[in-house]
């Protein structure tokens, strides 16, 4: 297919004065190209609204920002920062690209020029929060940049694992404006507060960039951090402001103020000027290969992303290319990079990959590169999507549906940032919600962006932070408040483990391993997993532990700066996986099984004689097998057994059962109720990131012809988190729109048995056998006969473990995150690059298990996890017990001041790195 149209490419032809729709029509100039566009949204320009700002700014700034060529600033940014100076915490959350950094930086700067009259030269500070270390580091850019007219007045410097380790003490005795990520201040800062006594006591902002990724697991343990700051700076004697910048987001002000556990006010009135913008759907083309059972197979996403992106540079125009997966961002790269060889060897090395798991010195020349235009064209995952500044592209191209409207307009705001119009395209993956989406573009365009939803109360979260908070200092019963109002339950339960131990009126950390290190707060659990080159020793990169059993597993294809590897072997127990570079014809991906069990049962709704139900479960997933596929056509070439062990998690779910005589009114006998109830799961887990905050890699799924708990036919969806996400939980509450939908994309898709599109899930089991697509439609449409209005399924709320029902009306549209959901995948199956499917076979109806695996998500986070539910209840203390705990850096975590904290700078403010003492090891790798 890619060879039909190269012979339109000659050379590299600068498109840059394009307008977006010309350009558009330039990538579909015949009709079998054209007819692969479905829908095409043009967004008009929009004018801009001065303002001036506030008179309390220090007009020193003010120049500094004049010289930058900005005169005034939008009325949103003028107003936010007048809610900071006023002692406000203030969430902005405007469009990618309005200035929303500029908005909290001027009274930021304002203050800390103020503190550099002080005696000892840093009377005020403020701590950075960004979700990964590239957009930290880019912030710290601008921010230098911004203030060279300011002089030495202020200091930014990045505090993260990639920081040498001389520079450390400098950056805590003499930094005022310090740029850090969630980990290292739950790791690094945090444990290690006496030696930034100085700096905390002086802090009056604390900045939290792109705040929208804080969701889910991810952002509930982030919520807890700030907790823990907040109770440390009060303990030196500060009261920080928080500023917050979001992109557009329903309800910003109160997911803010979960996320701080502080009242926020919200500017969400966007003054800034758009440039036009023209969004594409794109559907790839039906192939002439077949899929299992002979279902009807798509080209690929990857395969179709790499062609538009080689025709865009080929144009010279610049292009940044979102691919969920890392393999897939290195595929896309790999394959651009041949076609463009074949048209001019120069544009070639003009595209690279850029994703997660690169060692520090590559991410910071690609970030260059992009910076500086030397390269045209990117595939990138989402650690990109964040705000880093690569004004001047042109074009973003979307391989799959990221998972929410937030996180699509987030990805295609990327192009056109500095006002001039921009082209995006969604291409849609093989998959039931990619093409329900393209052939319902109102669910995308006419439908507001999602809420963030995050749950701090979850026990398995905020259990490991109490022992953390309790290492730095003494819990007391006036902390309760602070950190939520399940604490009270859960100390005892954290003494009975031994963890704590309550002295007169504290409670106190009584071991002596560091309590940060017993939560990953990404969610991924353990020691990431080393990739190295088996020849050489040479460290490639990691991979998180929770994706290790579906990634790296022997006989993985693993690809790293366009160079192929097989895994020769994966050592669980030492965390390494040991690659030998390689160039095999396909790509692998991992196939899983799943067993559940229902621990109890907290909602019931009839539907007519069936039951929706909602609580508790336990889940045994193991991955099986894997497949290879042939990588351009997504052919499977053959499956091969895995002998990986099982794991084991307790979460929530939701599920939904049908007695005897709604089978016999659906016309459902014996022979075809487990593939019918099969294809129902899968459909059904590949419709729910349209109604939660998920994506397929969040939820799991299990269906079975008769349940041991219930006695009944059963399908299970449950959220891939321990203790639960909040997906499950907004599944049963819009449980009747999103069955419906879920019929509608079975029953209106053109396949005769079911496809990818439909029915088929990449990450079955079962190999998607047993399914029946007509059995599937009929038995929904008979279950949601009987179902009740949405209204009247959600008015008993969700019971909490406090006994108090939760109306769930008050957090309407619980949707923010992820990536490219669909056909209910395992949470946590490996990062298949763009459709790749995979079957596998044990039998059992299950399948997109969810053990507690996250994608990859390392520096890629946005947040990795979506939304916690508001419902989890008190169990057990978390497994807390066998948690990975390291040793305890010299000095770290004991509340003692360190007289050398940076008292007394007096105004002489050494070079990074002069005179620093080497500090005790700290951890390396936030």
């Amino acid at each position: 297919m890619a060879k039909n149209h190269q012979s339109e490419r000659s050379s590299a032809q600068p498109a840059s004065r394009l307008s977006p729709g010309e350009l558009l029509d330039r990538l579909a100039p015949g009709p079998s190209r054209a007819s692969r566009i479905t829908h095409t949204e043009h967004l008009p320009p929009r004018a801009g609204r001065h303002a001036v700002w506030p008179d309390r700014i220090r007009s020193e700034v003010i120049a500094a920002v004049q010289a930058r060529g900005i005169e005034h600033p939008w009325a949103h940014q003028a107003l936010a920062a007048e809610h900071a100076l006023d002692g406000d915490s203030v969430v902005v959350a405007t469009g990618t690209a309005s200035g929303k950094s500029l908005a909290y930086l001027m009274p930021v700067l304002s203050t800390l020029l103020d503190g550099s009259e002080a005696p000892n030269g840093r009377g005020a500070t403020a701590l950075y929060l960004a979700p990964t270390k590239a957009l930290a580091a880019d912030q710290r850019r601008s921010v230098k940049e911004l203030s060279q007219p300011l002089g030495n007045a202020v200091r930014p410097a990045v505090y993260d694992g990639d920081t040498p380790f001389e520079e450390r003490e400098w950056i805590r005795q003499y930094a005022n404006y310090v740029l850090t990520n969630p980990d290292m201040l739950h790791r690094g800062i945090l444990p290690s507060h006496p030696r930034w006594s100085s700096f905390l006591k002086s802090l009056k902002y604390v900045v939290i960039d792109e705040c929208h990724t804080y969701r889910g697991v991810f952002g509930s343990h982030v919520a807890q951090v700030l907790r823990r700051l907040r109770r440390l700076c009060a303990r030196y004697g500060s009261s920080p402001v928080f500023l917050l910048a979001s992109a557009t987001a329903a309800d910003p002000a109160e997911a803010a103020g979960r996320l701080t556990g502080l009242p926020v006010v919200e500017v969400a009135d966007d003054a800034s000027p758009r440039g036009e913008l023209v969004f594409a759907l794109w559907e790839p083309p039906l192939t002439e290969m077949q899929g299992e059972k002979g279902a009807p197979v798509r080209r690929t996403a990857v395969a179709e992303t790499a062609d538009l992106l080689t025709d865009l540079a080929v144009q010279g125009v610049r292009t940044v290319a979102f691919i969920r997966s890392r393999r897939g961002a290195e595929l896309v790269s790999v394959i651009a990079q041949e076609r463009l060889a074949e048209v001019d060897r120069s544009l070639a090395r003009r595209v690279a990959a850029y994703r997660g798991g690169y060692l520090p010195e590559e991410r910071r020349a690609l970030e260059q590169a992009l910076h500086s235009g030397e390269l045209l064209g990117l595939a990138a995952t989402t650690a990109l999507e964040l705000g880093i500044d690569v004004s001047g592209l042109d074009a973003v191209l979307i391989a799959g549906y990221p998972g929410t409207r937030a996180s699509l307009w987030q990805q295609a705001g990327r192009a056109g940032r500095a006002g001039q119009g921009a082209l995006a395209i969604l291409v849609a993956r093989d998959d039931p919600l990619d093409t329900f989406l393209v052939h319902h573009p109102e669910a995308l365009f006419d439908r507001p962006v999602e809420s963030t939803v995050l749950d701090p109360d979850n026990p398995y979260v905020l259990a490991p932070h109490l022992c953390a908070a309790a290492a730095e200092l003494p819990l007391t019963d006036e902390d309760l408040e602070l950190f939520g109002p399940e604490t009270e339950g859960l100390l005892p339960q954290l003494e009975a483990a031994k963890l704590l131990r309550r002295r007169t009126r504290a409670w106190h950390w009584t071991r002596r391993e560091r309590a940060a290190d017993l939560t990953d707060i990404r969610g991924e659990g353990g020691r990431p997993v080393q990739i190295v080159e088996s020849g050489t020793g040479r460290l490639l990169g990691t991979v998180d532990a929770s994706s290790a059993h579906t990634a790296v597993h022997e006989g993985a294809v693993h690809l790293h700066q366009g160079r192929t590897y097989l895994v020769r072997s994966l050592d669980l127990e030492d965390s390494v996986a040991l690659v030998e570079q390689a160039n095999p014809p396909y790509s692998t991906v991992a196939r899983d099984t799943t067993a559940i069990s229902v621990l109890e049962t907290d909602v019931e709704i009839p539907w007519g004689d069936g039951r929706l139900c909602y609580g508790s479960v336990e889940v045994t997933h193991q991955v099986v097998s894997f497949l290879r596929r042939r990588v351009i056509t997504g052919e499977v070439l053959g499956e091969s057994k895995l002998d990986l062990p099982p794991r084991t998690l307790r979460t929530r779910a939701v599920w939904w059962t049908v007695t005897e005589d709604q089978l016999d009114a659906a016309r459902i006998n014996p022979e075809i109720l487990g593939g019918a109830l099969h294809a129902a799961e899968h459909a059904s887990i590949g419709l729910l990131p349209l109604f939660a905050t998920c994506d397929r890699w969040d939820i799991g799924g299990v269906s079975v012809p008769l349940h041991p708990d219930t006695l009944l036919p059963t399908v299970f969806v449950y959220d891939g988190h321990p203790g639960g996400a909040g997906f499950a939980e907004r599944a049963f509450h819009t449980a009747r729109a999103w069955l419906t939908a879920t019929r509608q994309a079975i029953a209106s898709c053109e396949c005769e048995a079911g496809c990818p599109s439909c029915i088929q899930s990449p990450k079955c089991g079962n190999g998607n056998d047993p399914l029946h697509k007509r059995g599937a439609v009929r038995l929904l449409t008979e279950l949601l006969r009987a179902a009740p209005e949405e209204k009247e399924a959600r008015g008993d709320g969700v019971a909490r473990g406090d006994g108090v029902a939760r109306d769930e009306g008050t957090r309407a549209d619980e949707e923010a995150r992820v990536s490219e959901p669909g056909v209910g995948e395992a949470p946590g199956a490996s990062e298949a690059p763009g459709d790749e499917e995979a079957p596998a076979g044990e039998e059992a109806r299950v399948e997109e298990p969810a053990v507690g695996q996250e994608p990859a998500v390392g520096e890629e986070a946005l947040g990795v996890e979506p939304a916690v539910g508001e419902e989890t209840r008190v169990r057990e203390a978390p497994a807390v017990e066998g948690a990975r705990v390291g040793d305890a850096p010299a000095g770290e975590g004991t509340p003692t001041e360190d007289p050398s904290a940076g008292e007394g700078a007096r105004n002489e403010i050494p070079p990074a790195g002069d005179g620093a003492r080497k500090p005790p090891r700290e951890p390396s790798g936030a």
